[in-house]
């Protein structure tokens, strides 16, 4: 285990219990001067003292994890990157502020987030009255979808009273077996009268559809039997979790109601993962299989994108599992589902990294990419990625096809069955990435296409080195 400073979050705990360092000394069995050096970061917090922080007060150990500094600290990066700030703070700063005062940074990432929106909701409400004609400078502000995503973002898609829930209905439902679409119907028809049958194409673009005066729910007729299963468990999870759906949804304080129904709808497609793919067994699975997501596709009876996504949500602080990255793009590059149990950071400014491994997928359809990447922090990490296509009609239909990407922290790679040839001790095989142009670092990449924010572009007649940024032949 490498050394940990984290005198501060120690510091901060025994202040919340109102304990003087004598009292929290004696609770831990450890010299008050030990103490007061662990504090003062003169001494490292070591793995006994941990385990008696956890005895004595029942301590999530991962509140004095580094992963949660990484995070934070691309955060702060991005945060801290606008030039109108006038300073250039340097990723060891960052790293100070991360680990000694994470509360004070996620303030400030808080702060620039709603400064930010402000911002944004200001040139709007300006350019609809007509104050400022200059419709390019008015930007629109965050979407409903996006605030959804930074709300699963912020509990590190992890909600453990779902898991909870959805785990013992599954024990209910198949306590020997797996959860299948018919278990599932048979529990709306005995405990909710509902009847389920198949839609009459009125609505092809329709997955799922509940008349309650009839209590008739209609599945699309284009559904797999585990994506009828999954959306049958959306239902129970409408039905059954209303109460914890409206609890979570009110502790993120949306700005109106169209947030908030489609937060509602993400929580209730996570309890149907959960329940389709219950905690313990799911996670039992993935180590026995080394994360192999087609054998656990064939096991669980659902599709590929389905069991990405379930990975990346096993965070239950007395049995974690991988914690995975999951994102899926359009060949534009639009993301529309990012999921981050730990700390990768997607950016928001200025697109993702073209040499990431998601956008490859899209010339190998059906193909199972795998990639070693190293981000400017020197973190690295192993990705796969493969395309996924959701066909809804006949000869000629418009099909969609998504690239899904899974990935983890390098240090993972003995657990994965994709890390098998690939040299993971090999720093000149990992492939430098970046979180998107307009906040990376790495000013000699061939594929940039915008210089980072706040760095002067030095432009020179007799060299073209400015082409990849501009619109120029």
């Amino acid at each position: 285990m490498k050394k940990v400073f984290m005198g501060i979050r120690l510091k901060r705990l025994r202040e919340e219990r109102r304990m003087t360092q004598q009292a929290l000394a004696s609770t831990l069995g450890l010299s008050l001067s030990y103490l007061n050096q662990i504090e003062n970061n003169q001494r490292p917090l070591t793995v006994p003292v941990l385990l008696k922080l956890n005895a004595a007060f029942g301590v999530d150990l991962q509140l004095f994890s580094d992963d949660d500094e990484a995070r934070l600290i691309a955060d702060l990066r991005e945060t801290l990157s606008d030039p109108q700030i006038g300073e250039t703070i340097s990723t060891a700063e960052l790293r100070e502020l991360a680990v000694n005062m994470p509360a004070v940074g996620r303030a400030l990432v808080e702060l620039s987030r709603q400064y930010r929106q402000a911002l944004e909701q200001a040139a709007v409400f300006a350019t609809q009255l007509g104050a400022d004609r200059q419709a390019d400078n008015a930007v629109l502000p965050s979407t409903p979808y996006e605030e959804v995503r930074e709300f699963f973002y912020t509990h590190h898609n992890h909600f453990p009273e779902l898991d909870a829930a959805a785990e013992r209905l599954a024990h209910n439902l198949a306590p020997d077996g797996f959860v299948t679409r018919d278990k599932v119907a048979r529990y709306l028809s005995s405990q909710h009268a509902i009847t389920v049958l198949a839609d009459d194409g009125s609505s092809p673009d329709v997955n799922r559809r509940f008349d309650p005066r009839n209590r008739t729910l209609y599945l699309s007729r284009t559904l797999q039997p585990g994506q009828q299963a999954f959306q049958l468990a959306t239902q129970i999870a409408i039905l059954d979790c209303d109460d914890t759906l409206n609890d979570l949804v009110d502790q993120a304080r949306f700005t109106n109601q169209e947030t908030r129904g489609i937060a509602r709808i993400g929580l209730a497609n996570y309890f149907a993962g959960a329940l389709i793919m219950p905690y313990g067994r799911f996670l039992t699975a993935a180590k026995t299989h080394r994360h192999d997501i087609e054998l656990l596709s064939q096991e669980f009876g659902v599709g590929f994108e389905t069991v990405c996504h379930r990975l990346s949500t096993l965070q239950r602080p007395s049995a974690r599992g991988i914690p995975f990255f999951f994102i899926r793009v359009d060949r534009a590059g639009n993301i529309s589902k990012r999921q981050s149990a730990t700390d990768f950071h997607f950016s928001r400014i200025g697109g993702t990294c073209p040499l990431w491994n998601v956008y490859e997928a899209f010339t190998n359809p059906g193909r199972i990419l795998t990639q070693i990447a190293r981000m400017p922090d020197e973190r690295t990490y192993l990705w796969i990625a493969r395309t996924v296509t959701h066909r809804t009609g006949g000869y000629g239909s418009l099909n969609k096809t998504f690239a899904v990407a899974l990935g983890c922290d390098i240090r993972h790679a003995s657990e994965i069955v994709y890390a098998r040839g690939l040299d993971t001790l090999d720093p000149a095989s990992a492939t430098p990435i970046g979180i998107g142009c307009k906040v990376c670092g790495r000013t000699n990449c061939p594929q940039r296409a915008f210089p980072p924010l706040g760095r002067p572009l030095i432009v020179d007649e007799n060299r073209s080195s400015i082409a990849p940024y501009a619109a120029i032949n």
